[in-house]
């Protein structure tokens, strides 16, 4: 973990710091850009279950909950499915359900429609739409900032080169093509 050089980092009024790590897990949850990297499980069941294995959840509470963020990605019937041979769509849902299982309020996620053939991205920007948590994207995919940003940061050389209303700077072609996207 690195501290910031000044202020301070919370998430859900929990400060980000090493003793508050496991607290901050709960309350967060990151979905890699490669789902690859994030299944290892040799089951989607048992992938998305290993968080609530991991934090000690009851197996009456676990199993529902599973069952659940299954269903709620449309992917119940690939439960018992060996992960590596999932498509890229469905590992990409597999590693969402892994932490939508844990129901965090926060979402990271790193190039969520990456790796996704049209129909595939259209649905999961359906999907993230439709998600209650806060999110934060990490993405060069303007048309998902469209769609799922009210609010865009653009980094240019590792620091903030502009903040504001996603439309707004989306819009601005002279600050885009100067931030090299």
């Amino acid at each position: 973990m690195v501290p910031p050089s000044s202020g301070a980092i919370t998430i859900g009024g929990v400060p980000v710091l090493p003793e508050r790590l496991r607290e901050v897990r709960r309350k967060a949850g990151m979905v890699f850009q490669n789902p690859e990297d994030q299944l290892f499980m040799p089951t989607v069941a048992e992938d998305v279950g290993f968080g609530l294995r991991n934090y000690g959840v009851a197996e009456e509470e676990a199993a529902p909950r599973l069952d659940r963020a299954l269903e709620h990605l449309g992917i119940g019937h690939l439960k018992y499915r060996l992960s590596h041979r999932l498509s890229g769509g469905e590992k990409r849902l597999a590693a969402l359900a892994g932490v939508l299982v844990m129901e965090p309020s926060l979402l990271l996620l790193d190039e969520p429609s990456s790796f996704l053939d049209p129909k595939a991205r259209r649905n999961l920007m359906a999907l993230f739409a439709s998600l209650p948590q806060t999110m934060l994207l990490a993405t060069h995919d303007i048309d998902a900032a469209l769609a799922l940003c009210p609010q865009t940061l653009i980094l240019k050389e590792g620091r903030v080169f502009a903040q504001g209303p996603t439309p707004e700077l989306l819009a601005d072609q002279p600050l885009l093509e100067e931030a090299g996207l």
